[in-house]
């Protein structure tokens, strides 16, 4: 699956970033031009300013003349003055505002000039008036230079009007163009973030699908392989139990041998030694230690016979029961080891396998501990509740750790898988320095004959 989702995310990476910078790009070409359209609508503004002051200014000059001329009273020279004072300003701004246009700087020079001849008219009417020069003023106010000056001016003024207006509409209509080019790039990114999104929800989607499907196999074959350690768990099981209950019979069938064909030989060659002595009356007493001797070697070989037959099929527990051999097999192992062994036995109701199951459980603790544990003392409990039977050995030895299992530790395996196999469980405690405890529970509805 990586082979594949790989490549996509190589893929959309750069296109997101791609995405990003043509929506950049857009956002600030768009902050450009709305910038320039603004400014140039500012200096237009600002131009239509200047020219309708102007305009004003040479109205109040013009109206200012007339006022004196016609009454020849001083005050109407104050607004004259100041409008000619102020006209000199509004011609420096506006040169400073058509320098970057050669187009409206020739027409403002037309203008300026014809601003200049009208100021000249107005100034040398005023002056003659001052002189008292009436003929001279009233010719020249009757004359229609001034208002030819004054129509072209207008004239002029109306056209720079024009031509801020045209900026401004220019700006104007650039404005709207970046704002549409901005909508229309917004929209745009918006379409294809919302696509990719709903690509990257496919992804996502198909993503999980066949992370869901892997899972399905996966458990699938989680399933199949449990179900194969379980079928071979209980086919181990059924043959470790298999070859555990042949090895009993073939022990019970090697001690019945052993019991019959060996026990009767050796009675035999006994008797055959009681008959010999018998006979030979007054022997050596070379002859008659070597006869005690071959008696006691015979009595030796029945002895082993009788623990060996023990050992492999205790007869004890058909004849006697199990809580006496129990008994048995702690004393005599009390005996050999040198152990004390303490019992706290009580009578339960078992099958011979059951009965089986708990001997070898106790012979085998037993044996290990005379193995291994060094102690000095053991405890041997067999208890019976309602529906369970409880079997107990423990020991003062110097323990083991119970946690770390050893690859020889087939005893405990063993004993672990017997009374499993009769439906119990067996708890083994220990720690080193603090002896063992082998515990099994087995349940009587397995055990009950």
């Amino acid at each position: 699956m990586r082979w594949f989702v790989i490549p996509k995310m190589a893929i959309s990476l750069p296109l997101a970033v791609l995405a990003a910078a043509i929506l950049i790009f857009i956002n600030e070409a768009g902050f450009r031009l709305s910038t320039q359209a603004a400014t140039s609508i500012e200096a237009a503004q600002e131009t239509r300013g200047a020219v309708n002051k102007l305009l004003q200014h040479m109205l109040d000059a013009e109206t200012g003349q007339r006022g004196y001329l016609l009454t020849g009273d001083p005050k109407y020279l104050v607004p004259y003055d100041d409008a000619t004072s102020d006209l000199n300003q509004t011609l420096n701004t506006l040169r400073r505002l058509y320098t970057p246009y050669q187009e409206e700087l020739a027409e403002f020079g037309e203008l300026s000039r014809n601003v200049s001849r009208k100021l000249a008219e107005m100034d040398l009417s005023v002056r003659m008036r001052k002189q008292g020069n009436e003929e001279a003023w009233k010719f020249v106010l009757t004359t229609d230079v001034g208002m030819e000056q004054m129509n072209a001016i207008r004239s002029q003024i109306t056209k720079l009007i024009q031509s801020s207006d045209l900026k401004m509409r220019t700006a104007q209509a650039q404005i709207t163009r970046s704002l549409q080019l901005s909508r229309l790039g917004i929209a745009l990114m918006a379409l294809a973030g919302l696509l990719a999104f709903y690509m990257y929800l496919r992804q996502t989607r198909a993503l999980l699908d066949a992370g869901r499907r892997e899972q399905a196999s996966l458990q699938r074959e989680r399933d199949q392989l449990d179900k194969e350690v379980r079928d071979r768990t209980a086919t181990l099981a059924e043959l470790a139990t298999h070859l555990q209950q042949v090895r009993e019979d073939e022990r019970g069938h090697l001690a019945r041998e052993l019991h019959d064909e060996l026990g009767a030989l050796l009675t035999a060659a006994k008797l055959d030694v009681a008959r010999i002595k018998s006979r030979l009356g007054v022997i050596s007493p070379e002859a008659t230690e070597r006869l005690q001797h071959l008696v006691e070697t015979l009595n030796s070989g029945i002895a082993l016979k009788r623990r060996i037959v023990e050992d492999l099929r205790p007869s004890s527990l058909s004849h006697l029961g199990l809580v006496a051999s129990l008994e048995i097999l702690t004393r005599e192992f009390e005996d050999r080891s040198g152990l004390s062994i303490t019992t706290d036995l009580e009578m339960v109701e078992l099958g011979g396998s059951a009965q089986l199951t708990v001997y070898r459980l106790v012979q085998e603790s037993l044996t290990n501990m005379g193995k291994y544990a060094e102690a000095q003392h053991a405890d041997v409990s067999l208890h019976n509740f309602d529906g369970y039977i409880t079997v107990e050995v423990k020991d003062d030895g110097k323990g083991f750790d119970s946690t770390q299992a050893r690859p020889t530790s087939h005893g405990l395996t063993g004993m672990r898988h017997r009374v499993e196999a009769a439906g119990g469980r067996l708890t083994v405690t220990s720690s080193p320095g603090q002896g063992a405890r082998i515990f099994a529970v087995l349940p009587k509805s397995a055990l009950t004959p």
